[in-house]
């Protein structure tokens, strides 16, 4: 098997993983496994593989370095616009189908119930990921900016963790549960530029013109 081979299929294979959750609804809907209420199933489902393919973003550093596989990071970007899309679809299921594009009561829920909020607020951040995404305005963008531009997700990611939590009222322990992994994940990103921008022992004091690593 050739290189460019098995790059083909690993790549196939990682499409396939990001669509399976939409495969699944399809099969629950045959299946009548959508729950008795499947809207609010399948928007809450949504904006769970939306959170839980941002945190598989945020994983894929850690886990590239640890595991000395630099060949995933081919995949990030990937992985995070499957994350914009499944955040973009639990929006236009809350706006098209839960509430029929009552935009009255719409933006009554945005003002009045904070997990709406933050949740609308997120999507709106995450809104210029996507976009700069594109290699074609990546390569216009100057790469300290575009870089800057994209430590967004780690405030995204918290306000996603924050709109799971408000959201539940009763058991919080599944919130909590990604509260911990993005915690675990950018703990990991300040450990690492801490280390990096300390000095070592006779080598002097890092340059302030030198661009930060991207994590």
């Amino acid at each position: 098997m050739t290189r460019q081979t098995k790059d083909r299929l690993i790549s196939a294979l990682v499409w396939l993983l990001c669509v399976m959750p939409l495969l699944l609804f399809v099969w629950q809907g045959f299946t009548g496994g959508l729950t008795a209420n499947p809207i609010e199933y399948i928007l809450r489902e949504l904006g769970l593989w939306g959170l839980r393919f941002l945190c598989i973003t945020l994983a894929i550093s850690p886990l590239a370095k640890l595991l000395k596989m630099p060949v995933l990071m081919r995949y990030r970007r990937r992985v995070g616009l499957w994350a914009f899309a499944y955040v973009a679809l639990h929006l236009i299921m809350y706006v098209a189908v839960d509430q029929q594009f009552g935009w009255s009561f719409i933006i009554e829920d945005i003002v009045k119930r904070p997990y709406i909020t933050i949740g609308m607020a997120a999507f709106v951040l995450l809104v210029p990921l996507a976009i700069t995404s594109a290699n074609r305005i990546r390569r216009k963008m100057r790469v300290r900016s575009w870089r800057r531009l994209h430590q967004l997700i780690y405030l995204i990611a918290v306000m996603g963790v924050v709109h799971y939590l408000l959201l539940v009222k009763a058991d919080i322990r599944s919130p909590l549960i990604y509260g911990g992994i993005v915690a675990v994940l950018l703990g990991w990103r300040l450990v690492m530029r801490f280390r990096v921008a300390r000095p070592r022992p006779g080598s002097g004091a890092p340059s302030l013109d030198r661009p930060a690593r991207s994590l």
